[in-house]
């Protein structure tokens, strides 16, 4: 080996080394909380996409639409009226929590789009409370973070 031969000591490896560990490291943690974020959201756009959904049946095969929710089972499902089964069912994650506000969990889609009823559901995570409110005529929804 040659003496002019220049080159990293072992040492000088392990610093870049562990730093590059730490700034890793810090970089993970800080992405949990924006993960839950986006799981949220998600959920919450797939819900109301769902929503849309069953309105939309209602409207196009003029029948009425029951949206039924049951947390005990972590699930909703929609249903003509008439019917004895289900024609959609979405099963969720455990992390959410729905319950009754000032509406009952079981929503009526008319024909023509409106609800019967209007009022607000609650969805619960650890962490925060969303309040899913459907308005008064023309069957409209949304949500918003308690």
């Amino acid at each position: 080996m040659k003496a002019n031969q220049k080159g990293f000591t072992l040492a000088e490896s392990l610093i870049v080394l562990s730093i590059f560990v730490v700034l890793a490291s810090v970089t993970i943690f800080s992405l949990k909380p924006e993960n839950n974020l986006l799981e949220d959201e998600a959920f919450l756009t797939q819900l109301q996409a769902d929503l849309f959904y069953a309105q939309n049946y209602a409207l196009s095969h003029q029948h009425e639409v029951l949206v039924v929710f049951s947390p005990s089972q972590y699930k909703y499902n929609f249903s003509e009226r008439t019917a004895i089964q289900p024609f959609f069912e979405r099963k969720y994650s455990k992390k959410y929590y729905i319950t009754e506000g000032s509406l009952l969990l079981t929503i009526k889609f008319m024909p023509n789009g409106n609800l019967n009823g209007f009022g607000t559901i609650f969805i619960r995570t650890k962490t925060k409370t969303y309040r899913l409110t459907f308005l008064i005529g023309r069957g409209r929804f949304y949500v918003t973070e308690q």
